[in-house]
């Protein structure tokens, strides 16, 4: 109706009516449509959480120390203060907006039994050292901690605690006690508690652990006990699992893998976990339960390799010391030729090709951020930093060596990161809204900031489009948004596709260096390829791209010595119009966007202000925080 009389009034003026005819009855319906907010129905808001979360449920957690129970996790979420398990007070700068404690369902609880001595698990040798460590505390503590994650990997957990019989019980009685939890703290609107668990497959130390999500509230999670990697290590296994949960309960679940960067090319084989060739219908199920990969969380970031991608010359971030091999390091060493199928850039690029061969993409993804710690207390912020485990909560020591693994290799405190929050653009605070976000792929990855990200395609955009107050208005009514697929039947014209970025800083966090847009795609001879552009960037008045194809570096405001830097480089925001220059109508792709922050102090040059510590040549003491969308694929 709106349409119409808007049509009707412009062919008066046009013919030159006065429009009289028209006045009353056109003033009165257009008055009913005068606020351009009304009646949206996209999302207008981001939501920012942690959606890989351990309290001392988790057995290695309750090994490493922890003491903080989903309660108290919830409570630090929620931005109230809590004292850590260490004894040192801590608090949020701002409350988060969701959580999911995704706490492992292996053992869950059990540790708790095995602190207290119960009889049931004292009658086997290990499991009694275990506790002796565990009330012993400090290095006793992180060995034993160390020797389960190898024994969860090589498959030589004690008897008793994998039992069913024995263990079994516990874990239902724990599981029900978080559910109801989680019931407690969900406050719709406010804060959302979302219930989930952690698959903690870990097939020789290589890392195909999954986050599992619950659509659902606490009376259909609780009428199937979590999957555990006990059962089965397989994917499809647990994707078996979570079908049979959707039609007993008529409810709905996802899963998030993490870590890529640690499976040792296992996470985007082109085989089955069994090693058998890719079907179409095995494609389509993990299209279907695995609609997300984690990008970054403390160890490390999984988006691409500098062997993978030379001409990155952002590919470095968050490879340090995570490089050597598998989670365990119990196997052979990482390979650049592994790295093929461990990376998420790589893995969508594998993606594409499986989708010539299958007829479905197995490996379409969107990307949020994760901190997976293990100490009740999702604080990633870079001066806010809590560390992983109990043992890596601030002190002069946790930069230094943490365990000596295989190849000759040591893995120091100082190379876990800060971690990363997931960014969901919802229509509300709510389970079932977030959830169904995160199942759209409408959702981003942060290295820990919370800026803000928009990112769409369609191939109408024109450069005013950008100037916009309303970007997002634009984006919808002319493309698809972040996570969506462009419609070559849609492109009527034959033209290259259209972009449009929108990125404004974390008021707390850096400038604005750089918009990146990095495009995949698959050439005829069925070769892959990558390319990075820079499509906008601050301080555009003394910065261009130059003859070797590179944008002028932004600068460098950082004091080490005092952890001090300013926000006099850079943009507060910025948005761009982009077309693809290299586009082939032929050729299926993958766009994302890359948004990067002025160099900032990272938590290690903190610590060594704070605490007083002198730490080596090789920390590094600044970087450039930055965020991931989900894709937009274009499939001919």
């Amino acid at each position: 109706m709106k349409t119409l009389l808007n049509l009707i009034t412009q062919l008066c003026l046009l013919a030159g009516l006065s429009g009289s005819v028209f006045a009353a009855e056109s003033a009165e319906e257009l008055a009913k449509h005068y606020s351009i907010y009304a009646e949206r129905n996209y999302p207008t808001q981001v939501y920012f959480g942690d959606t890989h979360h351990h309290t001392a449920n988790s057995g290695d957690a309750f090994m490493g120390g922890n003491r903080l129970t989903p309660e108290q996790a919830y409570r630090f979420a929620r931005g109230e203060e809590v004292i850590s398990s260490s004894g040192i007070p801590a608090k949020l700068s701002r409350p988060l907006d969701f959580l999911v404690i995704s706490d492992h369902t292996e053992g869950l609880g059990v540790m708790y039994e095995v602190y207290n001595g119960n009889p049931a698990f004292m009658q086997d040798e290990l499991l009694a050292s275990w506790k002796d460590a565990m009330h012993k505390g400090g290095r006793a503590t992180q060995d034993a901690m160390n020797d389960i994650i190898v024994r969860q990997g090589n498959g030589t957990l004690p008897e008793p605690i994998t039992n069913p019989k024995i263990s079994g019980p516990i874990m239902k009685s724990v599981w029900e006690k978080y559910t109801e939890t989680a019931a407690k703290f969900n406050d719709p609107g406010t804060f959302t508690a979302m219930i989930g668990y952690e698959w903690t497959s870990v097939p020789g130390g290589n890392n195909l652990h999954r986050n599992i999500l619950f659509r659902d509230n606490k009376d259909r999670a609780d009428q199937m006990m979590p999957y555990s990697s006990w059962q089965s290590e397989d994917p499809e296994m647990l994707w078996a699992w979570m079908e049979a949960y959707e039609k007993k309960t008529g409810g709905s679940v996802l899963a998030i893998p993490h870590n890529g960067n640690l499976s040792n090319g296992r996470m985007f084989e082109i085989e089955t976990f069994e090693g058998k060739p890719l079907t179409e219908d095995y494609a389509q199920r993990r299209q279907r339960w695995e609609v997300l990969q984690e990008m970054m969380q403390t160890k490390g970031v999984s988006e691409t390799h500098p062997s993978l991608s030379p001409n990155d010359e952002f590919a470095n971030y968050g490879i340090d010391g995570w490089d050597y091999g598998n989670l365990s390091m119990t196997e052979s060493p990482e390979t650049p030729e592994m790295r093929k199928t461990m990376y998420l850039r790589a893995g969508l690029q594998r993606g594409l090709e499986q989708e010539r061969i299958l007829g479905t993409n197995p490996f379409k993804f969107g990307f949020v951020g994760g901190a997976d710690v293990h100490n009740s207390l999702t604080a990633v912020e870079e001066d806010n930093f809590y560390g992983k485990h109990v043992i890596q909560e601030p002190g002069p020591e946790r930069w230094s060596e943490v365990a000596k693994k295989g190849f000759d290799k040591i893995r120091y405190g100082w190379i876990y990161m800060a971690a990363g929050y997931a960014a969901v653009w919802s229509t509300e605070n709510t389970r079932t809204a977030l959830w169904d976000a995160l199942k759209r792929k409408e959702v981003y990855a942060t290295s820990g900031s919370r800026m803000t990200v928009r990112f769409f395609a369609g191939w109408e955009y024109t450069a005013a489009d950008a100037n916009t107050r309303h970007l997002a208005d634009v984006g919808y009514a002319k493309g698809v948004p972040m996570g969506g697929d462009l419609s070559a039947a849609d492109n009527k014209y034959h033209k290259a596709p259209t972009f449009l970025v929108g990125a404004m800083k974390d008021p707390l966090f850096g400038n604005l260096d750089r918009v990146q847009i990095i495009k995949g795609w698959l050439d005829k001879d069925n070769q892959s390829h990558e390319k990075i552009y820079d499509v906008a960037w601050g301080d555009a008045d003394r910065r261009s791209i130059g003859k070797d194809r590179k944008l002028t570096a932004v600068g460098n405001t950082v004091d080490v010595k005092d952890a001090t830097w300013t926000n006099s480089i850079g943009d507060p925001d910025i948005t761009s119009w982009w077309t693809d220059p290299d586009f082939d109508a032929t050729e299926p792709a993958f766009y994302y966007v890359r948004v990067l922050e002025i160099p900032t102090p990272t938590w290690q040059a903190y610590d060594q202000v704070r605490l007083g510590v002198k730490m080596t040549d090789d920390v590094p003491m600044t970087h450039q925080e930055r965020a991931w969308s989900s894709p937009i694929w274009y499939t001919p």
